[in-house]
């Protein structure tokens, strides 16, 4: 009905001077009339100018003075002609009505306050406040100097009216048609197709934003460090098994069951299953006999072997347990030197911490091969770690169980200006390796690290727990850069 009104008017009139005059003529509402202008305005069948206008409106005291009349006209007319008490023309107008009254009868000259005794000084009075007041609510301007003193009294207040002027458009019709927005079966068949509008396509218009897809940081740096061992001809060991028997993943390393590793407030046992039910015998005899006799040039650890602490199932503490399972299974062939790597999940009993869970991701590689030394240990290192943008390091002696020399691994973090732990490093000791059935002169290097640190490290995360588990923010999933490290 409004758009009708509109685009008819305009068919026989060249302008409509004011929405609100227009809205009053037609008995249409003015905010109905206004989203029809803008409507056609957005299609440019009209063309709309806005209109400004400032009104007045009674605030709630003025409303109250417009309905009873101020109350210097109140007191006045409270004050017979012999004239009254003050306490008896306060009980009669109140405390509030009784003072603003006396201000203002005084300031009109109207009344003279005695002491104890009011009374008039004219004989009539025309409450102008309340004319003025009924004047502004029904839409009539008084003169400035009686808005002035409105205003001053706060008896008005100022309301902004909006509303447009509207001539004719580029695309102005008498009626609107609702542009087609599809070609269909009907329209062709029935010869509709001719006479239809077709909405225009809007090519530059964006799509909705992609709500799924994004990669976890972790997952970005775990990549690189995938790409890095494939360019270094690594390749991948399988490491889908979490759960590890003790003799895996302890004593194949050559670790002794004494170790404050094996015990329970280090490490998740299982209840269920509580043991393993399968290790290779000949493998196992050999292992017993190394540590608690020795060989090798080893004096062993000197101690009672008990098979039922190898038994015992865990979730693995580390991923060198894969280690041990592929050094294993490459000592039963012909020997070929290789490069393992692997990237998977492990699980130490720990506090947690801003640096610290109880499951995290580490990242393990070792060369296999004849006669390989510690300096050739610190050159793949260099290699590995420039490729991660890390071009200087450092290394410290440090004590593994199954490595022997054992290197703790530093780089400088430019960010920091500091060095900083990075990893761990070292050659697999012969108490490891000879007792698998491997060549006495084939060593193996290896080295680990974990991928939340450096992950941490790249994308300016100070707290482990924001990067995985139920609390993660997903504004730091979808936010986060895209990572770049290395070459």
């Amino acid at each position: 009905m409004a758009e009708e009104a509109v685009l008819g008017f305009l068919e026989k009139n060249e302008e409509i001077k004011d929405s609100g005059e227009f809205a009053v003529e037609k008995g249409i509402s003015h905010e109905e009339i206004v989203n029809v202008i803008k409507s056609l305005n957005g299609f440019r069948f009209v063309d709309a100018q806005d209109i400004k206008k400032e009104r007045w409106q009674l605030t709630a005291e003025g409303k109250t003075y417009a309905a009873n009349g101020s109350p210097e006209f109140q007191l006045f007319m409270a004050v017979p002609p012999e004239g009254i008490s003050r306490v008896e023309l306060q009980k009669k107008l109140g405390d509030p009505g009784f003072k603003i009254g006396c201000q203002q009868a005084i300031k009109n000259k109207w009344v003279e306050m005695g002491k104890s005794q009011v009374s008039r000084k004219v004989a009539h009075v025309d409450d102008s406040v309340k004319d003025m007041l009924v004047k502004i609510n029904n839409g009539e301007a008084p003169n400035q100097e009686g808005i002035d003193a409105l205003k001053r009294r706060k008896l008005i207040s100022p309301q902004v009216w909006k509303g447009y002027s509207v001539k004719k458009g580029p695309n102005y019709a008498p009626k609107r048609r609702k542009p087609a927005t599809d070609l269909t079966r009907e329209n062709l068949q029935s010869g509709e197709w001719k006479d239809l509008q077709f909405k225009e396509y809007n090519f530059l218009a964006k799509g909705f934003p992609i709500e799924g897809g994004y990669l976890h940081p972790l997952l970005k740096v775990r990549r690189q460090m995938q790409m890095i061992f494939l360019q270094m001809g690594f390749e991948e060991m399988p490491t889908n098994n979490y759960v590890e028997s003790s003799f895996w993943n302890f004593d194949a390393l050559f670790q002794p069951q004494q170790h404050p590793a094996r015990d329970s407030h280090d490490t998740f046992f299982l209840k269920e299953p509580s043991t393993t039910k399968t290790l290779p015998e000949d493998y196992v005899e050999r292992v017993k006999q190394i540590h608690e006799s020795g060989g090798h040039g080893s004096r062993g650890y000197g101690y009672d072997w008990k098979r039922e602490e190898a038994n015992k199932n865990l979730l693995r503490t580390h991923t060198t347990a894969v280690s041990s399972r592929m050094l294993y299974a490459l000592a039963k062939k012909p020997f070929e030197a290789k490069r393992y790597y692997s990237i998977d999940r492990v699980f130490r009993n720990e506090a947690v911490d801003r640096t610290h869970l109880a499951e995290f991701h580490q990242i393990e590689g070792l060369i296999c091969d004849r006669g390989l030394s510690l300096g050739d240990l610190q050159g793949v290192l260099h290699d590995f770690f420039s490729r991660l943008g890390m071009s200087k390091l450092r290394f410290k002696p440090a004590y593994n169980p199954y490595t022997e020399p054992s290197m703790e691994i530093f780089g400088y973090h430019e960010g920091l200006k500091k060095w900083v732990e990075v990893g761990n490093s070292g050659m697999f000791r012969p108490e490891m390796l000879l007792p698998m059935g491997l060549p006495e002169d084939v060593t193996v290097i290896a080295w680990g690290l974990s991928l939340e640190r450096p992950t941490m490290i790249l994308y300016g995360i100070d707290n482990i727990r924001d990067l995985f588990g139920h609390k993660v923010d997903l504004g730091l999933i979808k936010s986060n850069p895209i990572c770049r490290i290395g070459l």
